[in-house]
């Protein structure tokens, strides 16, 4: 009993350490989906042009940060038109260049980690392009829309098919203050952590039991802590190695890195390790209901790839700056709740939330919650288009 009191007492601290952040994130991250219409999305990305898979990553940036939602989005986008390429781009950067990660990186694990995400995220997407352009077939290609085009269900497809954008015109900041504005934005807050939550709460129980019961020798051993070249050489490979097995996606995957980190896994291999939601078992599953085995191999090794190699350049550049933190200095966080500036944030900012879950319910929101799971879109066409008001569209509207 001790032992699993320790464990929850670990997952607490964690939780209270990092939830303003995850508030903020969300928040900011609704906001600027409350005006950025999907049917906008699907006409920017057309090819697998740098222009525009740099555009799939902006736009992916300020789109949702469950792993489970983006990978659905991404396969309705490309039944809708836009490229493969361009719908992978956008589908790595809204679960691994989110700002709610970067924030609660920094807090967990340090500034370095985050600026260190934001630099191997897009070294993994121009890796990704390069291997897409070089190996991906269009008999591979055509096989894959074929099987989109089929609609299987995988998870999250209702959620993915809302677009729950503000439908009339004017400035970014006249339809964000409008009234229809607010209820958009209560509207993507509140799914947003309905997406993610389920993940996020075993990611932290994980963190919580991993760091109560297993020693920290283990991991030095595991990653080679003690002979540098080879930690340096083994993190990266394994790292992705570890996510897929440990079922934790999205934001809930670095409580557990933070243990990983604590245990001795390499700079590098920290970030291969958060980009790896992307590859957890459940979701390569939905691949190969979305797109079919053959893809779904191609996806695993050339993601696979891509996230190794960007971890080795985070370790050599970060290596060469000086940048990479003190292993010595890492810690779980366990102190609990205590009066500082982590409790007048979370109060502040749970009020936040509360204002926007009061505004979700009274505006249609427990129906969308019934919905989030879903049906995939009918077809290529105008499927999940809005059909009047903000949050109202997908399957069944």
């Amino acid at each position: 009993m001790h032992a699993v009191l320790h464990a929850l007492s670990i997952t607490g601290s964690m939780t209270w350490e990092i939830t303003w952040a995850l508030i903020l994130g969300f928040a900011l991250s609704a906001v600027v989906q409350a005006v950025v219409r999907k049917s906008t999305v699907v006409s920017l990305l057309g090819d697998d042009r740098p222009a525009t898979l740099a555009v799939a990553a902006g736009l992916g940036i300020a789109s949702s940060s469950c792993s489970y939602a983006a990978v659905a989005l991404a396969r309705s986008l490309f039944r809708k038109g836009a490229d493969f390429t361009a719908a992978m781009a956008f589908e790595i950067a809204s679960t691994n260049l989110v700002v709610e990660l970067g924030v609660i990186l920094a807090l967990l694990m340090g500034w370095q980690f985050t600026v260190a995400e934001f630099v191997g995220g897009p070294v993994m997407i121009v890796l990704l392009a390069v291997l897409f352009r070089l190996f991906l077939r269009d008999a591979l290609l055509r096989a894959a829309r074929e099987q989109a085009e089929r609609g299987v269900a995988g998870s999250m497809e209702g959620h993915a098919a809302m677009d729950m954008s503000v439908r009339a015109d004017g400035s970014f900041g006249s339809r964000l203050l409008s009234g229809e504005g607010f209820t958009a934005t209560a509207h993507v807050f509140v799914m947003e952590w309905a997406a993610i939550l389920r993940d996020l709460v075993v990611g932290l129980l994980v963190a919580g039991a991993i760091a109560a019961w297993v020693p920290d020798t283990f991991w030095r051993e595991f990653f080679f802590s003690g002979h540098p070249l080879a930690s340096k050489l083994w993190g990266p490979l394994v790292g992705p190695a570890v996510a897929i097995a440990s079922f934790v996606c999205s934001i809930g995957n670095v409580p557990l890195a933070v243990v990983l980190w604590k245990g001795g896994i390499s700079f590098g291999g920290v970030v291969a390790f958060i980009f790896a939601d992307l590859l957890i078992l459940p979701i390569l599953n939905i691949y190969r209901k979305y797109y079919g085995a053959r893809m779904t191999l191609f996806v695993l090794w050339t993601f696979y790839g891509s996230m190794v190699v960007a971890g080795y350049v985070v370790e050599l550049l970060f290596g060469g700056l000086g940048l990479v933190p003190d292993q010595a200095d890492a810690k779980v966080p366990t102190e609990g709740v205590r009066w500082n500036y982590t409790t007048y944030l979370n109060i502040a900012f749970l009020l936040l939330a509360a204002v926007l879950l009061v505004r979700f319910l009274r505006t249609g929101g427990g129906e969308m919650l019934r919905m989030m799971g879903g049906a995939p879109e009918s077809g290529a066409g105008g499927a999940g288009e809005p059909s009047g008001r903000s949050g109202r569209s997908g399957p069944g509207h």
